[in-house]
């Protein structure tokens, strides 16, 4: 038996929307692009949403609207992937990497300690879809104390006066903390859908505008959806319905607009999340939990509670009492089973680039314990039938690397 990792999900009505963007003739950024913004911002109950063409650019973008710049700081975690600190490089500015908890989302305690007059932003990250602590991060960054370290050095900073809260929910469209949807927990919340995630629209991301109520919020959107398509007053939609074709640059901006034939496939997918999709997935995570949970050797991903609720993007089976190597060898042995597994993710001090700026695993032990016993299992619509195929293979890989 051969089961991928994390296949698109491709369904008739994913391909009748993409051919009908096809057979519109309209293909780069246009109205499939603002029925995914609609269709986002009614997921997350907020009113206004702006597509680009990764998670990736969607932070960067944000963190240059704030105004980070060289010699700031961002705070992040530093168990997640590369691109959360590669943004805050990209502008000049220096990732100050903290330590995670248990369940592998940043650690508060950590942040606090790690607050100077040079951190701008901190960017929590939901590992797995499991929604970080926003209550406790929001209360934090709003606290007397915490709020007079921090030095505004643009207008919009001014505005805000504290420290901006940039939520990386790349995995946790659907997730809800409170009771309340993933984007209405933080200034700015990302979400991605890079072709593996639970919504996709093969490369592409939506940031959603949470601002407190100083800001404009349809002024911020404009402002985004501007710089995101090279600083051009108009764009091609725009120009074809009437408005005449004579533009202006007003801002030396970026290339991040996400094409029509991109978002077509996240609008069908979008409309039937909530109802199909995501039960779905619900019920392949709950079929892990079912049997793993009989072996003492195994530790579980956060569990949903009263206060959280995942959207379970990630399976994170975490093997108790085991080496990297030795977790290492039942990935291998899961793998010539057939079942296709990963790990999420490497903390980045180990990563090359990472130390190559002087970052040390050494100053993360949680992350390091908490990747090093780590397997991702695959989950996704349909595969419900093969948990326990999956399951007896994950057992006997233990036995063989375990004795």
């Amino acid at each position: 038996m051969k089961i991928p990792f994390s296949p698109p999900y491709i369904d008739e009505d994913v391909k009748q929307e993409v051919l009908s963007a096809l057979e519109s003739g309209w293909i780069t950024s246009g109205p499939k692009v603002l029925e995914l913004e609609r269709l986002v911002a009614e997921q997350t109950g907020v009113s206004h949403v702006a597509c680009c063409n990764s998670a990736t650019s969607g932070l960067m973008l944000l963190l240059h609207w704030y105004g980070v710049t060289k010699g700031d700081e961002v705070i992040i975690p530093a168990y997640t992937y590369a691109a959360t600190a590669l943004v805050v490089v990209h502008l000049g500015a220096r990732p100050v990497m903290v330590d995670c908890n248990e369940d592998f989302n940043i650690d508060l305690e950590e942040i606090r300690k790690k607050i100077t007059p040079k951190t701008k932003a901190v960017i929590p990250v939901d590992i797995a879809g499991w929604p970080c602590d926003y209550n406790q991060l929001n209360a934090l960054v709003k606290s007397p104390e915490i709020k007079a370290k921090f030095n505004a050095t643009t207008e919009v900073q001014k505005m805000l006066g504290r420290i901006l809260v940039l939520s990386d929910a790349a995995h946790s469209l659907g997730a809800l903390y409170n009771g309340l949807p993933m984007g209405q927990w933080a200034d700015f919340t990302v979400f991605s859908f890079h072709a593996v995630k639970n919504v996709t629209t093969a490369e592409g991301g939506a940031m959603v505008v949470n601002l407190p109520e100083v800001f404009n919020h349809a002024d911020v959107y404009r402002t985004l959806k501007l710089w995101s398509l090279n600083g051009q007053t108009k764009d091609a939609l725009a120009k074809t319905n009437g408005a005449g074709w004579k533009y202006d640059i007003v801002y030396p901006g970026f290339k991040m607009n996400m094409p029509d034939i991109c978002a077509a496939i996240g609008v069908a997918q979008l409309k039937k999340y909530k109802e199909q999709i995501l039960p779905a997935r619900k019920k392949v995570f709950d079929n892990y939990v079912e049997r793993l949970r009989e072996y003492n050797w195994v530790q579980l991903p956060p569990l949903d509670s009263v206060n959280k609720i995942s959207s379970y993007h990630l399976f994170a089976l975490r093997i108790n009492a085991i080496s990297e190597s030795a977790r290492d060898k039942m990935i291998e042995s899961i793998s010539a089973k057939g079942v296709s597994v990963n790990v999420h993710f490497q903390p980045l001090p180990l990563l090359t680039v990472f130390k190559n700026m002087g970052y040390s695993i050494h100053g993360y032990p949680q992350a390091y314990d908490n990747y090093s016993r780590e397997i991702s299992l695959p989950i996704y619509p349909g595969l419900d039938s093969k948990t326990d195929y999956i399951i007896d293979s994950i057992v006997e890989a233990y036995n063989e690397v375990n004795g």
